[in-house]
C-alpha cells in the first residue's frame, strides 16, 4: 500500500486536466474562478499565458526554461498548463518566485505571493531606532 496519493481535481487526474479543453475546465472552478475566466481574460493575462505556453514548450523541447516569466498579474487564475513553471509574481516590492505544484489549480497567483510581511520590533536600547535611543542601557 502506498502512501502518495495521486493528485486529482474534482475527481480528475492531472493527465486529463492537461487534455481537457479550457471550456470544459473553466465549468470545474468555484464560482468566482469560473465567472473570472467566463468574462475573459484581460490583455496582461493573456500575455502571462502567451508566456507560459511558450515556457511550456521550451520545457518540452529542451528540458529547461531559459527565461524568467515576471508578472504583476496576482488575478490570474492557476491553471493546469502551468504546473511545473516557476512564476514570479510582483508583491509591490519585488519578484517572489512561485514554483506552481498541482494542488495549487483553481486558486489565483497573488494568493502565493504575500504583500505584507510580519513586523519584528528590536528592543529598546541594543538594536533599536532612533526613538527608544536614549533608554538607558543595562
Amino acid at each position: 500500500m502506498s502512501l502518495s496519493r495521486e493528485f486529482r481535481y474534482r475527481g480528475y487526474t492531472f493527465e486529463e486536466l492537461l487534455k481537457m479543453p479550457i471550456d470544459e475546465f473553466i465549468k470545474l472552478l468555484p464560482s468566482r474562478q469560473r465567472r473570472s475566466l467566463l468574462r475573459g481574460l484581460s490583455p496582461e493575462q493573456k500575455r502571462l499565458l502567451e508566456k507560459v505556453r511558450k515556457a511550456r514548450r521550451m520545457l518540452e523541447k529542451t528540458g529547461k526554461v531559459k527565461f524568467t516569466i515576471k508578472t504583476h498579474c496576482r488575478d490570474m487564475i492557476i491553471l493546469p498548463e502551468m504546473v511545473g513553471l516557476v512564476i514570479h509574481v510582483y508583491n509591490g516590492k519585488e519578484f517572489v518566485p512561485v514554483k506552481i505544484t498541482p494542488e495549487m489549480i483553481g486558486h489565483y497567483l497573488g494568493e502565493f505571493a504575500p504583500t505584507t510581511v510580519i513586523v519584528r520590533h528590536g528592543a529598546p536600547g541594543l538594536k533599536a531606532t532612533r526613538s527608544s535611543m536614549y533608554v538607558p542601557l543595562k
